[in-house]
Order: C-alpha cells, then sequence, then structure tokens
C-alpha cells in the first residue's frame, strides 16, 4: 500500500471541506514546511542557477515538485531534480511567472498551482512579526486559545529542531496592564530569533487565528521568569539539532538565498 503522505492528509481534507478557510490554510502550511524535490532539466554541479523542467499547461507554464523521491522517480525515471522545502522554492518561484505542480499523476494529491498562488504562499512567509509589549509582571495558565493553533505551535516546533532548547506558552499580563499569551522560548541559539519568531507568526497565519493574538519573548534558562513559565506554561520540547554536514550545500538549503532560475 502507497504510504499516505502529510501533504496527502493536508490535500484530503481540503477537497472535503471546500469552504474551509482553515483546511485550506493548513494546506498551503504543508507544502511550506514540507521537502520536495524539484524535477531538473540537467545535473546541477552545485553552483550557478538551476534549471527546472518547464511543462506548458494551457496558457502557463508549471515546474514540477513531489513530496517523496520515489514519486519524482514514478513519473520521470532517473531523471536530475533539487531537494528543497517549501519555502525555499516559493521564494525561489515568487514573480518568475512559473506555477507549480505537486505530485502531479503519481499521488491523491496532485495539484497545479498558478503563479499567483506561488506569490501568494511567499508573500505570506515573509510576513514579519510586530514588536509586543513591555516586561511580563505576572504568568498564568493558558486559557481560551483555539485547539487548532495549539496544534499549529506543535508542528511548527518540530522543524526547529536546534534554535532552542524548549519553549512554554503560558497566559501574560504586562506592566501596562495588558493580558496577552506568550510563548516564551528558553536558551535560543543566538540570532535565531527572527527565525523563531517568523515561525510563530506563520502558525497564527495558517491556523487561522488572527495575528497578534500570540507574544513571543526569549529567556535564558537562569531568567528568574522561568520558573513561573514552568509552573504554569505548557511546555514544548524542540527537537535535537540535526548533525551538521561538512560538504558543499545541496542547491535550496538555505532559507535565506534560494536557488536562481536559469
Amino acid at each position: 500500500m502507497t504510504e499516505e503522505t502529510p501533504i496527502d492528509r493536508a490535500h484530503a481534507a481540503m477537497e472535503a471541506a471546500p469552504g474551509d478557510d482553515t483546511a485550506r490554510l493548513r494546506y498551503f502550511e504543508r507544502v511550506a514546511d514540507g521537502e520536495w524535490f524539484l524535477l531538473l532539466e540537467e545535473e546541477h554541479a552545485g553552483d550557478g542557477p538551476i534549471t527546472p523542467r518547464v511543462f506548458p499547461v494551457e496558457e502557463d507554464s508549471f515546474v514540477l515538485a513531489f513530496d517523496r523521491e520515489q514519486r519524482l522517480a514514478e513519473f520521470a525515471g532517473g531523471a536530475p531534480y533539487a531537494a528543497m522545502s517549501g519555502r525555499v522554492l516559493a521564494g525561489m518561484l515568487a514573480g518568475s511567472g512559473f506555477g507549480l505542480g505537486l505530485n502531479l499523476s503519481v499521488a491523491p494529491s496532485e495539484m497545479l498551482l498558478p503563479a499567483q498562488a506561488v506569490d501568494w504562499l511567499h508573500a505570506t512567509l515573509g510576513t514579519a512579526p510586530a514588536e509586543a509589549h513591555g516586561r511580563a509582571e505576572e504568568i498564568f495558565p493558558p486559557h481560551g486559545l483555539p485547539e487548532a493553533l495549539v496544534v499549529a505551535l506543535d508542528q511548527k516546533l518540530a522543524i526547529a529542531g536546534g534554535l532552542a532548547k524548549l519553549a512554554y506558552l503560558a497566559g501574560v499580563a504586562y506592566e501596562d496592564g495588558v493580558r496577552s499569551h506568550l510563548l516564551a522560548f528558553v536558551d535560543q541559539v543566538p540570532g535565531s530569533e527572527q527565525a523563531l519568531a517568523r515561525l510563530v507568526s506563520e502558525a497564527l497565519i495558517f491556523s487561522g487565528v488572527e495575528a497578534g493574538a500570540l507574544d513571543v519573548a526569549f529567556f535564558r534558562a537562569s531568567d528568574p521568569l522561568c520558573a513561573p513559565l514552568a509552573r504554569y506554561g505548557l511546555r514544548f520540547d524542540l527537537p535535537a539539532p540535526e548533525p551538521v554536514s561538512t560538504g558543499p550545500a545541496a542547491p535550496g538549503m538555505d532559507p535565506d538565498a534560494p536557488p536562481k532560475l536559469r
């Protein structure tokens, strides 16, 4: 039996509820977070632009990507490919006029995303989180947050391995009297703050929760506020970091430098 993948499940949920915006957003979140194998015209030498194979469909042009190597092989045999995340793929294609065909002819999740949808995904992923309030005065248990947001946070933090040790989700009252909810990262890697805040922003967007419903802060384990966070907060343990590769970087591995099209 063919393995059912996360994109298969998200696509099936979206198709089963065509009027459900949340199901549609979750599908695009899976596209962004997943690893994709982009079909190329020729092998990539490791530097310079890549050349995706382009397929005309009516008046539009699409490049093709698959969420499993086996699916790409089923479609195109031993054709060359480049592996990259969906967010990198969207960044590479944004503004190019190319649409994106996903799992065509090999899976129930086959989908044609027109160029406008790819541009929208890239713009959505680029939404920067806003600055929040000042110093926290009180920490209390989280209350009233949508379950969809908690699930989305759990999925997002699962791909943030090595960026922080753990995170707490808790209620918070600030010195100016504002009460909100806080996701507090503990012992984050220096320089990772923007990436972690952006992941939280994406969890809000793709779960259908209005932006601003969750604040983000960063603490060292020795900070006095970590004690009430551990007492009242919902804890998320981030995965251990992946081993560092000493070989040359493959195209698409750096989200800040997506490969260029030839």
